[in-house]
């Protein structure tokens, strides 16, 4: 059996349906639907259960799964809005549950694959996994930077894989429920499907009119990178996920418009109150990825956009 947490949002549902699609539905869905519209996500997936994510954690802690064998967990349940200001809910999501799991998992030699995040960088420019690199901005950021360091002081006497995914800014089919923590991609697609128009930011941090640049990642790649750790020898580490090249927002709107065939950029100024606390660069550095032997090239942004507008289409 798999379980994949967040199973119902974004980058578990696609995990979900990579398991799928190698012929797997032994696979225990945890999540809230309080958003009850991630339920989309799930109608085409075959999975055995699915269990609310507070039930989860009761049944986990009276140790009703000790007689149910698990291949790997996927953790990738959290919040993940970064206009949070719940602290308190912020660390019992991202950091509690999340110790709760991680010693279910590494008590029974379980691979523990769980979603860190770039936020843990802030207004860093150099996008090392190293502490001198860290200094998030936010509580969402510094909830998984604690959960990340958390785990480090764990990684000398572990003996089963324990990976931490700092994903960088993943697009891709099954974002649709995120409303404004939707990739730009899908933002600036749907912005183009209802007005034809699409608005980036003016300039800042010394980048032009919408130059500002990112790191995009394809969520097939996230979900490959998931399964690679699963499936190979133990490992342990905090990994970066991008593709190691920053493209602009221009490019983004660039190559929606060239796929449909129509639609207009326009620039608008940035908030005073965003200003200070916008990331202008990322770049994930892949060397500590690499060199753990992941070795399969990323999917390109035009590629990746392209795959993404024909799911859209097809829906």
């Amino acid at each position: 059996m798999f379980i994949v947490t967040g199973g119902a949002g974004f980058i578990g549902a696609n995990i979900v349906e990579g398991l799928n699609r190698r012929g797997r539905d032994d696979i225990l869905v945890v999540d809230n639907l309080t958003n009850a519209v991630k339920y989309r996500n799930l109608t085409d997936l075959a999975f055995r259960d699915f269990m609310d994510k507070t039930e989860f954690r009761d049944r986990l802690a009276a140790g009703d799964f000790e007689d149910h064998p698990v291949e790997a967990i996927f953790h990738q349940g959290a919040c993940s809005d970064t206009m949070e200001y719940d602290g308190r809910y912020m660390m019992d999501n991202n950091f509690t549950y999340s110790k709760e799991l991680f010693h279910f998992a590494a008590e029974r030699g379980i691979p523990f694959l769980y979603a860190s995040s770039a936020a843990t960088y802030g207004d860093r420019t150099t996008f090392i996994e190293a502490r001198e690199n860290e200094n998030p901005l936010n509580i969402y950021g510094y909830s998984k930077l604690l959960f990340d360091r958390y785990v480090e002081r764990f990684f000398p006497t572990l003996t089963s894989t324990v990976a931490g995914l700092r994903y960088f800014n993943v697009y891709g089919p099954r974002e649709f429920h995120k409303g404004r923590m939707a990739s730009q991609v899908l933002q600036l697609y749907n912005q183009l499907e209802e007005q034809e128009v699409a608005h980036l930011f003016e300039g800042s941090g010394g980048y032009g009119h919408g130059g500002q640049r990112r790191d995009f990642v394809f969520v097939g790649d996230a979900v490959a990178i998931n399964f690679w750790l699963a499936d190979g020898p133990p490992r342990r580490g905090i990994f970066n996920v991008g593709t190691g090249a920053s493209r602009s927002f221009n490019d983004i709107v660039r190559i929606l418009i060239g796929l449909r065939g129509r639609g207009e950029l326009r620039y608008k100024a940035m908030p005073d109150t965003l200003r200070d606390k916008y990331q202008n660069f990322t770049q994930a550095d892949l060397t500590r990825l690499r060199t753990a032997g992941y070795d399969r090239p990323f999917t390109s942004l035009e590629e990746g956009i392209a795959r993404y507008v024909a799911w859209l289409k097809g829906r």
